[in-house]
């Protein structure tokens, strides 16, 4: 007779033979047994976290740096619902992970199964996540505990990737079975999705026959693994680069055929480069409205458009502005392009006068131009960040929150050598940043992250800043007060003749004394309202060794420029200018000599 197992103890085994060692979670009843086999086995490190979003946001965050999957532990209830806004954002940004969730006794789903709720805290998670998971299943026959998790975790990594949600029965968990007994998943042997030589060769035709073509690269190369293969893609073709704001730590700042991001919050020189081009190659990049804009008609209007993704409902979205469409893992594209490349007869362009007109956009238009000044008093936000970047260490791992730190940092920042950036730019929920400092410092063995975050992201999920106090993770806070939700505060401005709504302590919403939650959390307190105060300041930050706070006071009223925004022509309508076109606007005369297409009528007479 084969020897007898606890399904809870497997579900721990399982964790070890994948090599995952941190998990994040909250117990609860319905998952306590799952608790207690990882404990025991004592292999992989339950990271107890205060509300179940900050574990599936640490889990993204832990891939993200690593490249391995890691899981989130949940309970029943509310557990589960807790977890979704962090399930929803990997979904988003197509991070895998595994979410183990702790259910009600299995009687009570059999015999409750079509109520409303099962027993105590039960009810349907595993259909609640059917939408915004690659794959959910609940374990009723514990037979197929392993299984399961093994299917799960296959699909998670395997074509796009994303998060899966396996659900466990309190009594499942606690069943013995014979070990003979366990069911496993094998895998098919999957064809790779890649390209055909042919639509390569289509691929050449076009850069042959363009004069101005630019590479866009997105996540999705990261995504792929293929991050090695960049560098000679460029040195082969050496095309005027731009990267998606998901891919900014892709290609260092300073390379000399970065030209910067584009988009709706995009770099003025980006866009002219996109806007004017007459061939764009994205790579792993599904065409986000933030970065092409509202009207696909308007985007890079002279040029040839192919985009390459591994999703074929991402290049249905977009096939109306397409002219070759690619379904291929990104990393094989820029192999067999690479390939094609060397033993083709085709030429690449030659592409000096295109580069010279790239690096004058980029002169320009740098990052920090004339409408980033101080002002009424404060830092600006563009310029802190653009300075603060200069400090950063060449291996810095920095994330971000919404509002300011989103936009002025992932418009400013500067990203060299090892260092990486990383935010949820699919789904853009405030509340992302602090989990994810906490699930990128345990990826790195409790390594230092900077954690950029304002006073609005703060208080979303400001009950990690124990999680990071309890492990004294290296991480460095810094929250950007401008009194509420500036972004809102804007949009207001302009929809409602500045009428405020709960986005500022006048209007119903305020934040706390930052100085005393410091003290509560047991973290060094570090204000900086001047220049100088940045100065003394930062070293010391940067010279901590546990974790700290930075509150940087800035002007609640400071606008994110430049940007895309609407604009009123000389006869009194309105308009949304195209992309190339942002705020504040350039006068007419400068802006038609920096564009070598025609000017939509959109642009005339602003």
């Amino acid at each position: 007779m084969s020897k007898k197992v606890k399904v809870s103890d497997e579900i721990a085994e399982f964790l070890k033979k994948q090599d995952i060692r941190h998990v994040f979670g909250i117990i609860g009843s319905a998952n306590s047994h799952i608790f207690d086999s990882i404990n025991r086995l004592g292999y992989t490190q339950i990271i107890c976290v205060h509300h179940e979003q900050a574990a599936t946001m640490a889990m993204q965050a832990y891939y993200r740096v690593t490249g391995k999957i890691t899981a989130a532990l949940v309970t029943a209830g509310g557990g589960s619902s807790n977890a979704i806004t962090g399930v929803l954002s990997a979904w988003a940004d197509s991070l895998p992970g595994i979410i183990i969730s702790g259910q009600e006794n299995s009687r009570f789903i059999q015999s409750m199964r079509d109520m409303r709720m099962w027993g105590i805290q039960g009810f349907d998670s595993t259909l609640m996540v059917d939408k915004i998971t690659k794959y959910s299943a609940r374990v009723m026959d514990s037979k197929q505990s392993v299984y399961e998790l093994e299917k799960a975790y296959y699909i998670a990594g395997h074509g796009r990737p994303g998060p899966v949600w396996i659900d466990y029965p309190m009594d499942v968990q606690g069943e013995r079975i014979s070990i003979d007994e366990l069911n496993h998943f094998l895998p098919k042997c999957d064809e790779p999705i890649t390209v055909s030589d042919s639509d390569v060769r289509v691929v050449l035709e076009m850069i042959n026959a363009s004069k101005r073509p630019v590479f866009w690269l997105g996540q999705g190369i990261r995504l792929s693994g293929a991050m090695e293969k960049v560098p000679f893609l460029l040195e082969k073709f050496k095309f005027p680069t731009l990267v998606t704001w998901a891919g900014i730590d892709m290609l260092d700042d300073d390379h000399p055929l970065n030209f910067g991001r584009a988009g709706v919050y995009g770099n003025r020189a980006a866009n002219f480069v996109v806007q004017n081009s007459d061939l764009v190659i994205t790579i792993g990049n599904r065409f986000a409205i933030p970065m092409i804009g509202y009207e696909h008609s308007e985007f890079a209007r002279e040029a040839k458009v192919i985009q390459v993704d591994i999703d074929e409902l991402e290049l249905e979205k977009t096939k109306d502005m397409a002219n070759l469409s690619i379904r291929s893992d990104a990393g094989y594209f820029i192999e067999k392009l690479l390939e094609l490349s060397k033993d083709s007869k085709l030429s690449v362009p030659q592409l000096q006068d295109w580069k010279t007109v790239c690096d004058g956009y980029r002169e320009r238009y740098p990052y920090i131009g004339p409408e980033h000044v101080d002002r009424n008093g404060f830092i600006n936000s563009y310029g802190f960040i653009d300075r603060l970047s200069e400090h950063f260490k060449s291996d810095q791992v920095i994330t971000t929150d919404m509002g300011t730190a989103l936009l002025s940092g992932h418009q400013v920042i500067r990203i060299r050598n090892k260092q990486r950036l990383m935010t949820s730019t699919g789904l853009g929920e405030m509340g992302y940043g602090l989990p994810a400092a906490i699930g990128a410092s345990f990826a790195r063995n409790k390594g230092e992250v900077i954690c950029l975050n304002c006073d609005g992201g703060m208080m979303m999920n400001l009950q990690e800043l124990q999680t990071i106090t309890h492990h004294q993770l290296p991480i460095k806070i810094f929250i950007f007060n401008n009194d509420g939700y500036l972004m809102i505060k804007h949009t207001q401005k302009n929809l409602f003749q500045g009428l405020y709504t709960a986005t500022d302590r006048d209007s119903g919403v305020s934040c706390p004394d930052f100085s005393k939650i410091s003290t509560a959390f047991q973290m060094p307190y570090y204000a900086i309202r001047t220049w100088d105060d940045f100065e003394s300041v930062i070293p010391q930050v940067q010279s901590e060794k546990n974790p700290v706070i930075c509150e940087v006071f800035m002007d609640p009223e400071q606008y994110f420029h430049p940007k895309l925004s609407l604009a009123v022509k000389q006869d009194g309508s309105i308009v949304s200018p195209p992309l190339e076109d942002l705020s504040p606007l350039l006068s007419r005369d400068v802006f038609k000599r920096e564009m070598l297409i025609d000017l939509h009528p959109k642009s005339e007479n602003l």
